[in-house]
C-alpha cells in the first residue's frame, strides 16, 4: 500500500493506494484519522495526485495557504 501526504491549502490530507483505487483520510492531532468526504478517482496517478487535489480544492486557497505541497 502506497501512502502520500499533502498539505492542501492549510489542511493535511493522506491518500492511500488500495489496489487500483484510492482512499483519502484526514489525520487528527491525536494520531487517529477519519475518512475524507471526497473521492479520488481510480484514474488519478501518483504523479498527478497533487494536481488533482489542487483542482478539487482550489476554492479553499487563501493568501497564507495558497498551494498544495507534498509532505513525504
Amino acid at each position: 500500500m502506497q501512502s502520500y501526504r499533502f498539505a492542501v491549502y492549510g489542511h493535511i490530507v493522506v491518500a492511500e493506494r488500495h489496489g487500483s483505487g484510492w482512499r483519502a483520510f484526514l489525520p487528527g492531532n491525536d494520531g487517529k484519522r477519519r475518512p475524507a468526504d471526497f473521492v479520488i478517482p481510480d484514474w488519478v496517478t501518483e504523479d498527478s495526485l497533487a494536481q488533482y487535489l489542487e483542482d478539487l480544492f482550489h476554492e479553499n486557497a487563501t493568501p497564507r495557504n495558497g498551494d498544495v505541497t507534498p509532505l513525504d
